[in-house]
């Protein structure tokens, strides 16, 4: 079976940046399951998946338009530590949920501490990078109905009700 719209997938991957270092894999773990065509993976990868099958193995280099975007200068912003109200101690790497210019939500991530100057940036930590995949297909099957309707694999490696 080939790996089309509304098919459950199971991979194998690693993923690595430029240098060639590891920035995620499901090597010692569980194989990554996605419901293809439901966005549940990065555009770039999915289109190299398309049609592929069973024991394949795929080699891709996705740029960042394809992945998690350009790295935008305007998604960094300088806020007061009063902002940070109920957080006893702020650390470089802390996440927080933050209004989104468009008025939804992001996470937003603690890059640097200045006094009271809290620098955090809503860019994705992998924005402006090439992720070079390293993927072999484990198996390919039909989704059931009720993983295409909630927009994504349940069960072993999926999501869990």
């Amino acid at each position: 079976m080939q790996i089309a719209a509304q098919k459950a997938v199971t991979i194998d991957y690693t993923l690595t940046n430029d240098a060639g270092e590891v920035i995620d894999s499901s090597a010692g773990g569980a194989p990554l399951v996605y419901l293809h065509g439901a966005h549940n993976i990065i555009p770039g990868l999915e289109r190299a998946l398309e049609g592929k099958q069973a024991g394949d193995r795929v080699q891709v280099a996705v740029e960042p338009e394809d992945a998690y975007g350009e790295y935008s200068a305007e998604l960094v912003a300088t806020l007061n530590r009063s902002m940070f109200e109920g957080v006893d101690e702020l650390e470089v790497g802390m996440q927080f949920h933050a209004s989104a210019p468009n008025g939804g939500m992001q996470i937003v991530t603690i890059r640097e501490l200045e006094g009271d100057d809290v620098i955090v940036d809503g860019n994705h930590p992998l924005a402006g990078q090439r992720l070079n995949f390293d993927v072999t297909v484990v198996s390919v099957r039909e989704a059931a109905p009720e993983e295409i309707a909630h927009g994504h694999i349940h069960g072993e490696g999926g999501h869990q009700h």
